[in-house]
């Protein structure tokens, strides 16, 4: 397999997101994040149009029920 660059000279991770990632690694999401999780994955993961917008996803999200 070939080298990767990136791979051949590592840089040192940023110690900023390395404080943010331990400062977040327990907390609890939220069933409201979990939501908008959830409402943006949908919007991301739509077909492009004018007539899809993150509002619609989220309207369309309060139509729909999961069954637990």
């Amino acid at each position: 397999m070939a080298n990767r660059k990136q791979f051949l000279d590592p840089k040192p991770a940023d110690p900023e997101l390395i404080r943010v990632l331990e400062a977040s690694r327990n907390q609890q999401v939220t069933e409201a994040e979990l939501h908008e999780q959830r409402i943006s994955f949908a919007f991301g993961n739509a077909p492009e149009s004018n007539l899809i917008t993150k509002d619609s996803v989220r309207r369309a999200s309060q139509k729909i029920s999961i069954l637990k």
